[in-house]
């Protein structure tokens, strides 16, 4: 770019914005406009508006151009200077209001990468595409299949990203979640006495076959195969687990047994009301291995209350071996805390024991699972686990199984079914937070229908759509902006500007 063009009025690198502008504004003036529907005009004005804001962008980055200045000394990796000087090189770069070219400064030296000082300056990323157009690709391809997020990008925007590289920068701004949760995620304890909860749960996402863990994939390949469609092995060795947790502050809530089954609420017109829960993470992970996920939320805990001076409740579903990674990762955390079983698992156990007295559909079923709720949330789930033995054996129920199965459930968990105690202390004993981040982080994405998912898109899905779901994005793009910055530009610096 020649002196005399660079030393020209600023104003005169937004003349083409300008032009078209007023362009525009004759357009709507003329007879031809006049006649449309308005559908059309605003449609016309939309395109013609996203030319005007890629116009007023290139403007902005060509007087950058003009104006940046040559440095003396920039050097790579901090040691050897780059002093062979380009002018005017340019890459193009992908907007949400179309390409704009950067044209700017390059120096280099033989066998040494050249550096852009001012592609540095923008922070521009590894790609050619924008950062508000990578952060558009990201947020619509949360809501949907990608190939519907390319549909959204080319409707809304004068931007285009294609499928394959929609997924790859999903990927990227994923890459920095597991450092942004170590270093800017509660560094101060929470100042409240309130209860501090746990709770986890597994949910299994349909993989492609490289996807599956090892002893899955085995399975898969025992199967029977078929030619027309998946063999029944297969059907239930192509999902892997992804373990979802989450932590979160609420308020103790004390009740009564009665008030959870709602039978104090005849003689009352108002609800209680109950806090929401506060300060709420969750995340899942299909990568990792479920006891280290585990371990992250006891980790997160543990910020939020390092000394162990509030109250911790762990609710779980109680599957087995959830339970044993759970104590195993507590003893060696040297941490307490008090293990409560959701109480809806509770009830599927007591209907599957209701439908071995009652026929399906029989109303007094829902009276005989009331009157035995009530016991369980007094504590009594020893009393009810007997009760129901001792009564199917009485009837002569031939069909028992799920009279025992659910007996057994309720002695093998007692110590975890204090729901006497859990009421009174105002713990929580429905795992409603962890049902509802299963369907938001992974049946309402991950499992729409026909998807078959790799491990690497998989897991960056689940680790943007965590940030949304905790209300970490914004702060999230901030944190992964800074951290590109350093991996792309860290490397070399320029001094004394001249």
């Amino acid at each position: 770019m020649n002196t005399a063009y660079a030393t020209t009025s600023n104003e005169s690198y937004f003349t083409d914005a300008i032009n078209h502008l007023n362009a525009l504004i004759t357009e709507l003036q003329s007879e031809i406009l006049a006649q449309m529907e308005h559908g059309d005009i605003e449609q016309h004005i939309n395109q013609q508006g996203h030319e005007i804001m890629r116009r007023l962008f290139q403007g902005h980055l060509d007087l950058l151009a003009a104006n940046e200045e040559q440095t003396s000394v920039v050097t790579s990796n901090g040691v050897k200077p780059l002093n062979h000087i380009r002018q005017d090189t340019q890459r193009t770069l992908c907007s949400q209001f179309g390409k704009v070219k950067v044209t700017r400064k390059s120096y280099g030296q033989r066998n040494e990468a050249s550096q852009f000082p001012l592609d540095k300056h923008l922070n521009l990323a590894d790609s050619s595409y924008s950062d508000g157009l990578i952060q558009h690709v990201v947020l619509e391809a949360l809501k949907g299949s990608f190939d519907n997020a390319v549909e959204s990008i080319d409707r809304t925007t004068a931007g285009h990203t294609p499928k394959r590289q929609s997924l790859q920068l999903v990927h990227d701004v994923s890459q920095d979640f597991e450092a942004y949760y170590q270093q800017n995620r509660f560094r101060l304890p929470e100042d409240t006495n309130d209860l501090l909860v746990l709770t986890f749960d597994g949910k299994g996402v349909v993989m492609r076959k490289e996807g599956l863990r090892e002893c899955t994939r085995k399975n898969a390949e025992k199967s029977n195969k078929l030619e027309s469609r998946l063999s029944p092995g297969e059907k239930k060795d192509r999902k892997r687990m992804a373990m979802v947790a989450a932590v979160y502050t609420v308020t103790p809530h004390e009740r009564t047994a009665q008030s959870v089954m709602n039978l104090e609420l005849e003689n009352e017109r108002v609800l209680p009301f109950r806090a929401p829960v506060r300060n709420k993470r969750v995340w899942a992970s299909l990568e990792r291995e479920a006891e280290d996920v585990i371990r992250e939320a006891f980790e997160e805990a543990r910020q939020r209350d390092p000394e162990q001076k509030r109250t911790w409740v762990i609710l779980i579903d109680g599957l087995p071996h959830q339970i044993r990674m759970i104590n195993k990762v507590k003893s060696e955390m040297n941490l307490e805390a008090t293990i409560v079983m959701d109480f809806i698992h509770v009830l599927e156990y007591l209907w599957k024991a209701a439908w071995c007295f009652f026929e399906k559909g029989d109303p007094l079923a829902e009276e005989w699972i009331a009157e035995r709720s009530v016991k369980i949330l007094q504590g009594k789930c020893a009393q009810v686990a007997k009760g129901i033995r001792q009564s199917a054996t009485k009837r002569r129920v031939d069909n028992r199984e799920g009279v025992d199965k659910c007996a057994s459930y309720l002695l093998n968990n007692k110590s975890r079914l204090q729901y006497g105690e859990a009421l009174n202390k105002g713990f929580p004993i429905a795992s409603g937070v962890i049902e509802g981040a299963c369907r938001h982080l992974i049946n309402d994405r991950l499992d729409i229908t026909g998807s078959r998912w790799s491990l690497p898109g998989a897991e960056a899905v689940l680790k943007i759509r965590s940030l949304k779901s905790s209300g970490d994005f914004e702060s999230y793009w901030r944190f992964h902006k800074e951290q590109s910055k350093k991996r792309l530009y860290g490397n070399f610096k320029q001094e004394c500007e001249i």
